[in-house]
């Protein structure tokens, strides 16, 4: 079974300056972290504030790509973990025929807000990512960060927020 989740923000890992994209599931409290890269957190907070770019970015090149070949992106699914990496495959539909393809969440995330498009992360995945959430070995533990992030307020998430 598959949990819908919207982005509740995007901000900076305090113990690393690394992005994170938090997801929170839309039918409870409950809030995933996904570390992201620079670019990819980039990407996403250009379409969160929608901002225009003077030329097409990667992803808004994709989802021109997408609409010119008659597909419409459906939904995305984070569907693994494994050795605290996620990953996610696009769901998309072109005329009749269903098509999944193999994609980073970071990059599946950016496409589905440009799509307009719901996210979902596999129940078995939220259950072990929001147990066994880890960053980088330095960081906090898994309760803490949990704590924190299930205590954020809109001004803690800056201008970020969703």
């Amino acid at each position: 079974m598959d949990i819908e989740v919207r982005i509740r923000g995007l901000m900076l890992d305090p113990a690393t300056n690394m992005p994170i994209v938090v997801l929170k599931d839309v039918a409870s409290d409950t809030v995933m972290p996904i570390w992201v890269g620079i670019f990819e957190a980039n990407a996403i907070a250009i379409e969160i504030e929608k901002v225009s770019a003077p030329r097409p970015m990667t992803h808004d090149l994709t989802r021109n790509l997408m609409r010119h070949l008659n597909a419409e992106l459906e939904r995305i699914v984070i569907t693994e973990i494994k050795d605290d990496t996620f990953y996610a495959v696009l769901w998309l539909r072109q005329g009749s025929e269903a098509i999944a393809i193999d994609s980073r969440p970071s990059d599946a995330i950016a496409l589905a807000l440009r799509a307009d498009c719901p996210i979902f992360v596999a129940e078995h995945v939220m259950q072990s990512a929001k147990l066994n959430t880890t960053g980088p070995p330095d960081g906090p533990t898994a309760e803490q960060l949990r704590g924190w992030l299930e205590g954020l307020n809109d001004e803690d998430l800056g201008r970020y927020k969703m």
